[in-house]
């Protein structure tokens, strides 16, 4: 019983994920809905290619074009081509060895143990890449679906090349996808999960409520603004391609700008993100019950918590600069105040870090390098105006 509540819980969570995607299509521009139009093109591309070969052309070999159509309606335009490069050299390859085969042997089973070994050998080669297991595949399917002769290898090879034109015909010149909405959401994501992130910390510091346990919490959350770092970048590298021989580009460009955010950004957010790093690891370290590294005063740890609270702030009014907000003034503003606050506070920690009578040797040590860290996050968040008024010219002594 408990079995079935189980995989009818599973059920009704995917059919839950299913509607919400189709939700998310509906409402607007998404991940969703680029997947649905590049399914209905894929299928479009199939069709125009069999409504081509198979019904006006009623060539013996038709299920080729479609074949080959559907597939290479590919995530970008440049991809479509390189793919349909790479697969019309596989199936040649494969059905002329197939042929040869055939010719040579006279019988199928003799011209498949024959050929199968060579072929599934050239599908390995790099220049294929994963196009290379069409070359298997076309052998098996020109020795077993029709006899084989001269008309049906030239057939089966110019099938290939209608669908391989109609596949990639269709994906640049309807919608032609441009990747650079991944780009902003990722930032976007990566940028509000540091200023999370940074919130947590402070608000464990500050309250007092953390332990070997949160520390753990806080190493989990680094590692994943790592992952979102990597998802970023590979969207990022998705963008760029999908920018390469795109003719729907200019039609795009001609009213304004693409709002790609720069990609120095990108270097901004992963710096940052290494800080996170070395403050979580500092934190862990200090939290180990078995630690080398001696615990500060908590007092002084309440303060640096209070910074990054700041520094949170920072990063959240420096997120929302990432796509043009309503307000930019407003916006800056906020920035502006919360790098003030992190810049007063800074310089009261450094000052009493100066102050050798009122702080531990432990307090120094450990939070000198705590707010190394700090200052390099502020310095990645605001590079054009620091340091001001001399407050980051130095770390702990």
């Amino acid at each position: 019983m408990g079995h079935v509540i189980e995989q009818l819980y599973v059920v009704r969570a995917g059919t839950r994920g299913i509607t919400d995607a189709v939700v998310r299509a509906w409402r607007g521009p998404g991940r969703e809905r680029d997947l649905l139009v590049q399914s209905l093109k894929a299928a479009a591309a199939a069709t125009l290619a069999w409504a081509v070969s198979g019904w006006w052309l009623r060539d013996p070999v038709a299920l080729m074009a479609p074949w080959v159509a559907v597939v290479l309606v590919q995530a970008t335009v440049y991809r479509s081509l390189f793919k349909g490069l790479q697969q019309l050299v596989a199936i040649a390859a494969g059905t002329l060895l197939a042929a040869a085969a055939e010719a040579l042997t006279g019988n199928t089973l003799a011209s498949v143990a024959l050929v199968l070994p060579l072929v599934m050998l050239l599908s390995n080669w790099p220049r294929l890449g994963d196009q290379g297991i069409y070359g298997p595949t076309t052998s098996l399917f020109t020795l077993t679906s029709v006899p084989v002769s001269g008309l049906t290898v030239s057939h089966r090879l110019l099938q290939a090349v209608l669908g391989a034109a109609i596949g990639i015909a269709v994906n640049a010149l309807v919608l032609p996808p441009v990747h650079l909405r991944d780009v902003r959401e990722n930032l976007g994501g990566l940028a509000h999960g540091v200023r999370e992130a940074l919130a947590r910390m402070a608000e464990g510091l500050v309250h007092e409520d953390w332990s070997e346990e949160t520390a753990a919490d806080w190493r989990r959350l680094s590692d994943r603004l790592q992952q979102r770092l990597e998802s970023l970048r590979s969207a990022r590298l998705w963008s760029h391609e999908s920018l390469r021989l795109n003719p729907g580009l200019p039609r795009r460009s001609r009213g304004k700008p693409l709002p790609l955010p720069a990609e120095s950004e990108d270097q901004r957010w992963g710096a940052i993100v290494a800080q996170i790093g070395g403050v979580t690891t500092t934190m862990t370290d200090i939290a180990d019950e078995h630690r080398t590294v001696p615990a500060p005063d908590q007092q002084a740890l309440g303060e640096y918590g209070r910074l990054l609270c700041d520094l949170a702030a920072a990063c959240g009014a420096r997120a929302d600069l990432i796509c043009p907000p309503s307000a930019p003034g407003e916006t800056r503003a906020r920035l502006d105040e919360a790098l003030n606050s992190v810049e007063r506070r800074h310089g009261a920690l450094h000052k009493e870090l100066g102050d050798a009578r009122g702080v531990s040797t432990a307090t120094t040590a450990v939070l000198g390098t705590l707010l190394i860290q700090a200052q390099n996050i502020w310095h990645h968040l605001a590079p054009d105006t620091w340091p001001r008024h001399g407050s980051m010219s130095g770390a702990a002594p």
